[in-house]
């Protein structure tokens, strides 16, 4: 079974910078999309975006689009999460998410079936 851990979560200022890790342990890992999601306090997770199997496709939530890029490197069985521009709304926990059952990219947090622990990203102002 995959399993998932997120990194790279900190304290940052607003119109900063950070780059945040998913590593996976399993061989499977290269064949699951993999989203990143975010859950502010009192507020339903949501999708930030997502790559496919290979690499070739990514998707991304319109809050986030020109900031964030997503990326992955299957032979470190890790995706990566670039945030540039950082805001104040994008505080929240970050999980990275596989899905390991469909090979089109999905934005539903339901639709993903493994889950890492997340990590906390706050942006100050």
């Amino acid at each position: 079974q995959v399993q998932l851990v997120e990194s790279g979560g900190r304290w940052v200022q607003a119109g900063g910078s950070l780059r945040l890790s998913c590593a996976a342990s399993g061989r499977t890992f290269s064949s699951y999309n993999v989203g990143w999601f975010r859950q502010a306090p009192g507020k339903e997770r949501e999708f930030v975006a997502a790559i496919s199997r290979s690499g070739s496709r990514t998707r991304y939530a319109d809050s986030v689009k020109g900031r964030f890029t997503i990326s992955r490197d299957n032979a470190k069985n890790t995706v990566y999460l670039q945030m540039n521009s950082l805001k104040s709304e994008d505080t929240a926990v970050y999980y990275c998410a596989a899905d390991t059952v469909i090979l089109t990219i999905r934005t539903g947090a339901d639709e993903y079936d493994l889950w890492g622990q997340g990590t906390q990203v706050t942006v100050s102002s």
